[in-house]
């Protein structure tokens, strides 16, 4: 064998090499990331009497498939269903409209003042709930929206994470296109739903993903104004399982089970526009 011929095979063999450890690093982050739903889910299937038992059964024999449907019919989880799919959603949509409109805004627009304005609504992203949660709570009360769908959902219809996503991604967009349309004498409306929308998808799927998810896992502001039963989102209803007389937790890992398709399923289905939009929001002024 040549040196020549060597080297090339030494040199296949260190990128080889490089790709298996990356491929390896991979694989155990994966198994970490996954282990804990895979526990959940394991958990599901077993009885009382095993739930706790050494070594633990990470395949339970038999599976204990009752658990789900005794779950289900422990509450009115369909309700609750429902009621998380509509608070998701709405906020979901509101976000989308709303925050891509100021993203709109603070891009292609000069105004006086819209650096600071982008700059308080980035302030806003240091304030967690819990800061704002009596105002609000005492905004909501004064309104009479406690116990319905609009105090769920209107406190969270816009996030300044959304208008930061929105107006990274805007920038890219040529503004010479936008103005060759105003030429052509497209309103500001048209240019908007038919040019800057179809172009800022995958910042759009992007935000649908992080704001369903958010929405959807949404406990303290529900536990807060929520006091009916029929108003009850999905991780109001898991609580349930929980209380001083003991917990069943065959039937609470059933239900977390269950409240986890939504997201899976969303990812699964957005999954490519979603890493596009992450990776091409980029930090651009």
């Amino acid at each position: 064998m040549t040196t020549r011929a060597r080297k090339g095979r030494l040199g296949w063999l260190r990128r080889r090499r490089g790709a298996c450890l990356a491929f390896a690093t991979l694989v155990g982050v994966s198994v970490i990331t996954l282990l804990p739903f895979y526990w959940m889910f394991s958990s599901s299937l077993r009885t009382m009497d095993t739930m706790f038992s050494l070594p633990i059964q990470w395949i339970p024999n038999p599976p204990n498939w009752g658990s789900y449907l005794r779950a289900w019919h422990a509450q009115d989880f369909g309700r609750y269903f429902v009621n998380s799919a509509v608070v998701s959603v709405s906020i979901t949509i509101g976000n989308l409209l709303l925050c891509s409109l100021a993203g709109y805004s603070l891009t292609k627009f000069s105004y006086r003042w819209r650096g600071t304005a982008f700059i308080l609504i980035l302030s806003t992203m240091m304030l967690p709930l819990e800061v704002t949660m009596v105002p609000l709570f005492l905004i909501i009360k004064r309104l009479d929206w406690l116990n319905s769908y609009q105090g769920l959902v209107v406190p969270f219809l816009v996030d300044g994470f959304g208008v930061f996503l929105m107006r990274q991604y805007m920038l890219s967009i040529p503004t010479d296109l936008l103005n060759a349309a105003r030429i052509d004498g497209a309103s500001e409306f048209r240019i908007f739903w038919m040019i800057v929308v179809p172009l800022s998808k995958p910042a759009l799927v992007a935000l649908a993903v992080f704001t369903f998810r958010e929405a959807w896992d949404m406990y303290i502001w529900p536990l807060i104004i929520i006091t009916r039963d029929s108003l009850r989102t999905l991780p109001l209803g898991i609580s349930l399982f929980m209380s001083s007389y003991g917990t069943a937790w065959d039937q609470l890992m059933a239900v977390a089970v269950l409240g986890t398709l939504p997201m899976i399923l969303l990812f699964f289905f957005l999954q490519r526009a979603f890493i596009q939009g992450i990776a091409s929001t980029g930090i651009k002024e």
